[in-house]
């Protein structure tokens, strides 16, 4: 039979799945990804501006890492969206499609500045720090573990329960900014606690002169980074977290309680974005408002699956995240461009590094010899 008659109603092209890639050669396509993007956004930066791109690019390193003040501030902000990234693991490894990491953070971030406004004068530095971390885990890991218990009893949408969850959040917060103002009428809360005590911040790393203000930031949330690693990894909990996101079947068939598996995650997955929330206020902000989380509920989905749930891949895809948003806001600042135009030049970075994910996991058969061999 005639290879035209074979041929007869094949694609041109199909998608087909790749056998699993090494990690070196998936590493090269996602820098190659980065390479191609930034050579299409010197390509439109010159196209719209003029400008020369490697000015741009050099403009966005600064705005970044252009003095110790912006590189701990660019390392802090990406500690916050690191973990509330690692916070969503454990939910999303186990195919439950938390949103809600958002109002999580917001209620973290609320107990945090409760603690400080209430009785920051009362407890020694160190205890009432213990006191609000606990207590802010404790409240994300309460907003967690309602969703997952309606989630195991009723089965219900955990995607639609969790994002109701923010609103609650957000308005349970701006109840509390409006009793809080200061000063009055100002709508919000300003630096806390008012007296100047800085009771409830989290205190300088090491001596003078190394720029330690969010040293202790990066050290809490990369002990969390280590031990959810090990703990998704190595743990009999995290064994049963996998089998539950590949088949919930096959882990009831294997004796694994789904729905206690549902609410132990979720109460971890919370309580670390409670976390995160009290490491922006007491170690960030150290005020409280809606715009606390900041969207980074949502970029840390993002952070998740791009990482493939790997907590150390985390770091990498964080930093890189926050670098581009730090280089966005001093390009258009430095070159008189609008946000849009160094937005745009965000979204083509992401859309190539996103798009890399596609050729890692699946390759293009051509028709021909090659396709019809497949």
């Amino acid at each position: 039979m005639s290879t035209a008659h074979h041929s007869h109603g094949v694609p041109l092209v199909r998608i087909v799945k790749r056998p699993s890639l090494s990690r070196p050669h998936a590493w090269a396509i996602r820098v190659l990804a980065v390479i191609l993007a930034l050579v299409v956004c010197a390509l439109l930066i010159y196209a719209l501006t003029n400008l020369n791109p490697m000015r741009v690019y050099r403009s966005m390193f600064q705005g970044a890492f252009g003095t110790g003040k912006r590189t701990w501030v660019t390392l802090r902000d990406s500690m916050t969206l690191l973990c509330i990234a690692v916070g969503l693991a454990p939910a999303f490894k186990m195919r439950f499609w938390k949103i809600g990491a958002e109002g999580q953070v917001m209620v973290g971030g609320l107990t945090t500045a409760a603690l400080m406004l209430y009785i920051g004068a009362a407890f020694p530095t160190w205890l009432l720090l213990v006191l609000m971390f606990v207590c802010s885990a404790a409240a994300g890991a309460v907003w967690g573990l309602v969703p997952a218990v309606f989630k195991a009893r009723w089965n219900t949408n955990e995607t639609l329960f969790t994002l109701m969850m923010n609103y609650i959040a957000i308005q349970l917060t701006s109840y509390f900014v409006a009793r809080w103002e200061h000063p009055f009428g100002s709508n919000t809360v300003g630096i806390i606690p008012r007296d100047g005590s800085k009771a409830g911040w989290l205190p300088n790393l090491l001596s003078e002169g190394f720029n330690k203000d969010f040293g202790w930031n990066i050290v809490i949330v990369l002990v969390i980074t280590a031990a959810v690693f090990a703990y998704l990894k190595y743990s009999k909990h995290g064994y049963e977290i996998a089998v539950v996101g590949e088949s919930e079947n096959t882990a009831r068939y294997a004796g694994i309680s789904v729905g206690k598996v549902y609410m132990r995650t979720m109460l971890l997955s919370g309580a670390i974005c409670g976390i995160a929330g009290f490491i922006a206020v007491s170690g960030a902000s150290h005020t409280i408002s809606v715009s606390t989380a900041g969207g980074r509920g949502f970029t840390a989905i993002i952070v998740a699956w791009l990482a493939k749930f790997n907590t150390f891949t985390m770091i990498i895809i964080s930093l890189l995240l926050v670098f581009l948003e730090k280089g966005a806001i001093q390009i258009a600042s430095e070159f008189n461009l609008n946000d849009y135009a160094s937005q745009v030049i965000t979204g083509i970075i992401l859309f190539f590094i996103i798009g890399s994910e596609f050729f890692i996991n699946y390759k293009l058969v051509f028709r021909g010899k090659g396709g019809l061999r497949a």
